[in-house]
C-alpha cells in the first residue's frame, strides 16, 4: 500500500519523482491561470524561463483548472523534482484564489494526481490545506486528511487475476509526501495517521467487492472477515447454517436455500472499558445475486458480485475502529448468503418466519436483501444499542431517485440528518428520504404479518419500500438509519477523482466519522 509522510521542505527543493501543485479555474475569457497558495517558490523558479512563467506555460499546455484535471510539465532543472504536475482545484471558494479549496475538492484533486502518477516511487503534494488568515488546527487537520485520503484512495489498484503483465498497468505510487507548514505539528501527525487507517480499510473493502464471486462465497467471505477481525484483536463469532437454524434466523436461511454455499452470520464486537454508549452496525452480504426464482436480466448481472458491499463496509469499519480506539462500544453484524436459482431455492408465495418471530410473505425473491437484514437488525437490537446504522445495496430505486453517487438514508429523522452531515464531511453524500405510512399499508398481507414488498406499487417508491420493511425489525427506542448504497457502492464508469472502476468503499468513511462523533459526545 502507498505510504504517507509529512514534509515541510521548500517545495522547490523537494526530492521526489514529481511535485503536485494546484491551479484554480477562472471565468470564461480570463487568460490568467491562478496558481494555488503553497507553490510560490515553484512559480518563482519558472519566472525567468522563455515563453513566460509557470502559469503561462501551463495555459499553453491546455490547463484550465477544472477539478481533477492533470497537466504535466518537465522541470528541466528549475526545481529539484524532474516533473511538475498541476492539478485542477475548480473555481476558488468565493472567487478568492488566495483561499483553500473545499475539502472534497482537495480530496478529488489529490486522488486524480496520484492515479495519473502511478508507477512513481515518490510524489510530493503541495496543495493549500487551510486559509492563510484562518490556519486553525481544525482547518489544517481537515486539509491534511483530505489530501492524504484522496492520494491513498486514488492510488488504489485491484491486483485481480491477470497472469500476464500489461504495459499500461502501472503500480501505485509507493510514497506520498504531504506538504504542511510544520511536519512536526501534532495535529498534522494525528490527521495523517487517521488517513492511513482509513485508506487501508477502504482498500480492504474495495478488494472484497472486486473479488470474483466464485472466490468469495458466504463461507469464504465469513472466514476472511473473521480472520481480519481476529487479527485486529476484535471479538468475533460466526454462525453456520446449523447454528442459524437452531437460533431461528429464518430470513437468512431462506435466501441461502438455493445455493450450495451455505449462509453465515458474522458478529464482530469492540467493547472498550468505560464505554457508556453502544452502536450497532449491520451490513448486507449477498455475495452474488441472481435474483433467485425472480431472476434478473443477464445484462450487467456480473456486477451483482458487489451486492455484499454493505457487509464489506461494516467489517472494514470495525477494522478501523480497532485501530482508532474510540470510547464507544461498536458491534457489527454481517449476514452473508448467495441468492441462487435451484430446486431448493425459496419461492414467491413462501411464508418465512424471521428471527424476531414475524411471518413474512415472499412476493419477490429478488428482494432478498431485506430478508437477511431483517434477521440481523432484530439480533443487533438485542444488544440494546443507542444507535443502529444499517448499510446495504438494497434497491435499484435508490439509483433511480438519487443517482450513482448519492446514497439514500431513511430511519430516525435526527439520525438521518447526522448521516447526511457526516457524509458531506467525508465526501460520501447521502440524502434523507421519507418512510410514508401509505407504503407500509400496501405491505399488509392476507396470509402473514407483512408482505416483503408493496405489490400494489410494483417498483414505484421501491427504495422507500425497503426502508419501511426494515423498520419493522428495529426495536422501539433505538435510533436507526438505513443507508441504501446501491448506486455509490460500485463505480462502473471511467475513474475520476479518487474513485477507480469497481468497488468504492462507500460508506466506510462516513461510518467512522459518525462513530468518532458519537464517542466524543
Amino acid at each position: 500500500m502507498t505510504s504517507l509522510t509529512l514534509v515541510d521542505t521548500d517545495p522547490a527543493e523537494l526530492a521526489a519523482d514529481a511535485v503536485v501543485i494546484g491551479v484554480y479555474a477562472t471565468e470564461s475569457g480570463d487568460t490568467k491561470l491562478p496558481i494555488a497558495p503553497g507553490a510560490e517558490s515553484i512559480a518563482a523558479a519558472f519566472s525567468d524561463r522563455p515563453g513566460g512563467g509557470l502559469a503561462e506555460t501551463l495555459r499553453v499546455l491546455g490547463a484550465t483548472g477544472a477539478l481533477g484535471e492533470v497537466t504535466k510539465l518537465a522541470a528541466f532543472g528549475a526545481v529539484a523534482a524532474p516533473l511538475v504536475v498541476a492539478v485542477g482545484l475548480g473555481a476558488p471558494v468565493g472567487g478568492d484564489a488566495g483561499r483553500a479549496p473545499a475539502t472534497e475538492s482537495l480530496r478529488r484533486a489529490a486522488g486524480a494526481a496520484a492515479r495519473a502518477l502511478a508507477g512513481s516511487a515518490s510524489v510530493a503534494i503541495v496543495l493549500p490545506l487551510s486559509d492563510p488568515d484562518k490556519p486553525g488546527d481544525d482547518a489544517l487537520s481537515a486539509g491534511v486528511r483530505a489530501v492524504a485520503e484522496g492520494a491513498l484512495l486514488g492510488s488504489y489498484r485491484f491486483l485481480g487475476y491477470k497472469t500476464k503483465p500489461s504495459a499500461t498497468r502501472r503500480d501505485p505510487v509507493r510514497k506520498v509526501l504531504v506538504h504542511v507548514p510544520d511536519a512536526g505539528a501534532k495535529v498534522a501527525k494525528v490527521a495523517l495517521k487517521r488517513s492511513g487507517v482509513l485508506g487501508g480499510v477502504v482498500a480492504r473493502t474495495r478488494d472484497w467487492i472486486n473479488a470474483a464471486p466464485n472466490e468469495l462465497r458466504p463461507p469464504q467471505f465469513a472466514e476472511q472477515a473473521a480472520a481480519a477481525a481476529a487479527e485486529a484483536s476484535l471479538e468475533v463469532s460466526v454462525l453456520d447454517e446449523k447454528a442459524l437454524a437452531k437460533q431461528g434466523f429464518g430470513g437468512i436461511l431462506a435466501v441461502g436455500l438455493g445455493s450450495a454455499a451455505a449462509p453465515r452470520l458474522v458478529r464482530i464486537a469492540y467493547e472498550p472499558a468505560g464505554a457508556t454508549r453502544r452502536i450497532a452496525l449491520v451490513g448486507k452480504g449477498i455475495t452474488f445475486d441472481t435474483g433467485g426464482v425472480s431472476i434478473k436480466p443477464s445484462a450487467g448481472m456480473w456486477e451483482m458480485k458487489s451486492d455484499m458491499s454493505g457487509a464489506a463496509a461494516v467489517v472494514a469499519t470495525m477494522l478501523a475502529v480497532a485501530q482508532l480506539k474510540p470510547k464507544v462500544a461498536v458491534v457489527a453484524y454481517a449476514p452473508m448468503a448467495e441468492n441462487m436459482v435451484s430446486g431448493s431455492a425459496y419461492r414467491p408465495g413462501d411464508v418465512v418466519r424471521m428471527y424476531n418471530g414475524a411471518q413474512v410473505e415472499v412476493l419477490n425473491t429478488d428482494a432478498e436483501g431485506r430478508m437477511i437484514l431483517g434477521d440481523a437488525i432484530a439480533r443487533a437490537c438485542e444488544d440494546e444499542p443507542d444507535y443502529l446504522f444499517e448499510v446495504s445495496t438494497l434497491t435499484g430505486g435508490q439509483v433511480i431517485a438519487l443517482g450513482k453517487r448519492i446514497a439514500g438514508v431513511m430511519g430516525t429523522p435526527e439520525l438521518c440528518e447526522r448521516v447526511r452531515d457526516a457524509g458531506e464531511r467525508s465526501g460520501e453524500p447521502a440524502w434523507p428520504m421519507p418512510l410514508p405510512e401509505d407504503v407500509r399499508k400496501g405491505m399488509d398481507s392476507e396470509v402473514a404479518d407483512i408482505s416483503q414488498v408493496n405489490a400494489g406499487m410494483d417498483r414505484a417508491g421501491h427504495m422507500l419500500q425497503g426502508g419501511v420493511f426494515l423498520s419493522e425489525f428495529v426495536t422501539e427506542g433505538v435510533q436507526w438509519a438505513h443507508i441504501d448504497i446501491a448506486g455509490p457502492s460500485y463505480h462502473s464508469g471511467e475513474p475520476f477523482g479518487y474513485w477507480s472502476k469497481g468497488g468504492t468503499g462507500v460508506p466506510v468513511r462516513t461510518l467512522v466519522e459518525l462513530i468518532e462523533e458519537i464517542a466524543a459526545e
